[in-house]
């Protein structure tokens, strides 16, 4: 059996003593280090660059923020009619990256004067970011495509636009994707990652291509006569038309027809709803003038008994 031998006072005695000195000596270095000239002088050299450093980044975002709405106040008003909130939204999310990247940077710089190894920092958010990258590239690429469809004001929410085989208005624009609703009131959601060709029918104005036959018997001036008549007062009747609509002239000859071409600037994607209106009112002009719109004839030919021929239509 083993018992524990009482220890010896004189060993606890010379313990407490070393245990004192080594205190005592700590403390005389705080005191030598507080006292020490050179100490202050080193801590203030140190707190000017500090406040030199946060002051220098806080400029720098002041100033880049004025470039961000300066930037954005231009491009709201070279598009008339398009929602702010996009361009709000992109200048929120550049400020945010801003303020993020010069923070970051400024807190290195702080613990640099600090004599803080930034080198194993910099590697370990290097293999984060990296680990990052490759788990939700996906991800990542509809992140960038939508950051640049709307910096780069491709199309807006309420535009028309194509994409792929997917047509309609756009209701939403995300980072992550778009809505787009068809006029048959289907609702396609697409990734901004797999949007590569864009189509937007709603940054200028369209042409409304009205093509109208008459028969050859007829008077091709004075049916252009009529339809140009019938026609001039149209932008006064229908907002979306922007300016009268003009008889080009004759545009094909078929056999049995002539065609006459007529267009009409309009507002951004309503030519169908003009197209359909102007082919109404030149119907009714014409028929009101005696004009005859061609349509097909049958005519039969009738063998008599007695070796005549008998015609009729």
């Amino acid at each position: 059996m083993l018992w524990a031998q009482p220890a010896n006072p004189q060993t606890v005695e010379d313990n407490i003593e070393n245990t004192l000195s080594l205190f005592e000596k700590w403390q005389q270095g705080v005191i030598d280090w507080l006292t020490d000239s050179g100490t202050w002088e080193m801590i203030l050299i140190k707190a000017i660059k500090i406040a030199l450093i946060v002051l220098i980044t806080r400029i720098v975002i002041r100033v880049v923020y004025r470039m961000i709405n300066h930037t954005v106040m231009k491009r709201e008003k070279n598009r008339m009619g398009m929602n702010p909130r996009r361009l709000l939204t992109v200048g929120k999310l550049l400020k945010n990256v801003t303020s993020l990247v010069m923070n970051f940077i400024m807190i290195l710089l702080i613990l640099s004067e600090f004599n803080v190894n930034l080198a194993p920092l910099l590697a370990g958010a290097g293999v984060v970011g990296l680990a990052i990258g490759f788990g939700a590239q996906s991800l990542v690429k509809d992140v960038m495509t939508g950051f640049f469809i709307i910096f780069e004001d491709q199309f807006a929410v309420g535009d028309v636009i194509k994409v792929g085989q997917f047509q309609g208005t756009v209701e939403m624009i995300g980072l992550r994707s778009t809505r787009i609703h068809s006029w048959t009131g289907e609702v396609h959601i697409i990734p901004n990652g797999i949007i590569t060709e864009v189509t937007n029918f709603s940054l200028n104005n369209s042409i409304a291509v009205v093509d109208i036959s008459i028969a050859y018997e007829e008077n091709v001036d004075e049916a252009i006569d009529v339809m140009s008549k019938a026609l001039g007062t149209l932008p006064e009747r229908n907002e979306n038309v922007v300016n009268v609509p003009q008889v080009l002239g004759v545009q094909m000859l078929a056999a049995s027809e002539v065609t006459i071409r007529v267009i009409a600037e309009c507002k951004p994607y309503t030519q169908a709803g003009v197209s359909r209106q102007m082919n109404a009112e030149m119907k009714k002009a014409l028929e009101d003038h005696g004009i005859e719109i061609p349509y097909p004839r049958l005519v039969t030919y009738q063998r008599m008994e007695q070796g005549g021929v008998n015609h009729g239509a």
